[in-house]
């Protein structure tokens, strides 16, 4: 549908099973590109899944699409890191055209009042939903200006990122400091054809969730009641009465990979079932 074949992507964060990262590298290699999948570890979820293998099993679905891909351990929040990441996709497959920044922080102890939260806490979602994202973007806009063919950057932020909601400031800082990026970026690559839009979703219903409940619903609850009850609470103020799918963002992000956003640039959009309009 898009006419992705001939293209290169490289998405952060895709080791979740039911993750949004692993969502759009499959999607975007349905589409015909090849997958460069990166997280911080191999099974970034292992301790909620022992079924799933993370990394390996993500190139393994994509190789059986009868795509060229490969895996990469990286932090985001380490400079040297992502340089080796983005040369090391460059050199497996001669250039790069797509970056997808999912990369995230896990939910925790920064879910609280502001006068609550700690320093450490932080600077610890900053670190990778901010500069993470800044030197991803940097890197591989260093080879798209190299390369002068073009290409696309997809920051994930959150609808957090265009409404600030209480005990989220410190993620709320972090998405609406992409949104900022964001923009900036995209006037400053558009002398080279590159476009850099944010997806700005509500909540996904991914692995993320449990620990969005743990850290906020009742102590005592069971781990499974408290995902229950976050997941039912969130569902309810959704006008399309769900939450979102990992390939409901996978959608959007395909297309902004392809072509068909071509004139579209610098923008933050919402899917979020209708509980965001703007």
């Amino acid at each position: 549908m898009y006419k992705l074949n001939g293209k290169v992507a490289l998405v952060t964060g895709a080791g979740g099973k039911n993750g949004i990262g692993r969502a759009i590298a499959v999607r975007l290699a349905k589409e015909g590109a090849d997958i460069a999948v990166n997280d911080l570890t191999e099974h970034p979820y292992a301790a909620d899944d022992t079924e799933w293998k993370g990394l390996p099993d993500v190139v393994s679905e994509i190789q059986a699409m009868g795509r060229n891909v490969f895996s990469i351990i990286a932090d985001v929040s380490n400079a040297k890191q992502v340089n080796e990441m983005v040369d090391k996709t460059v050199s497996n497959f001669g250039k790069i055209d797509i970056l997808v920044n999912n990369a995230g922080t896990k939910a925790g102890k920064d879910r609280v009042p502001v006068v609550d939260l700690t320093e450490e806490d932080w600077d610890r979602v900053q670190n990778v939903n901010v500069k993470g994202v800044f030197l991803c973007c940097q890197a591989v806009s260093r080879h798209f200006i190299t390369q002068g063919t073009g290409g696309k950057i997809i920051n994930l932020s959150s609808i957090t990122g265009k409404q600030g909601s209480a005990n989220y400031a410190a993620y709320c800082a972090s998405k609406f400091a992409v949104i900022g990026l964001t923009q900036s970026l995209a006037h400053e690559l558009a002398p080279y054809h590159v476009n850099v839009n944010a997806i700005c979703p509500s909540l996904v219903d991914t692995e993320r969730v449990a620990h969005l409940a743990a850290a906020m619903m009742p102590d005592d609850l069971s781990a499974e009641e408290q995902r229950s009850e976050f997941a039912r609470r969130s569902e309810s103020i959704v006008p399309l009465g769900r939450l979102a799918k990992g390939s409901d963002i996978a959608n959007m992000a395909a297309f902004l990979a392809s072509e068909e956003s071509s004139y579209m640039t610098g923008l933050s959009i919402t899917v979020s079932g209708g509980l965001v309009m703007h």
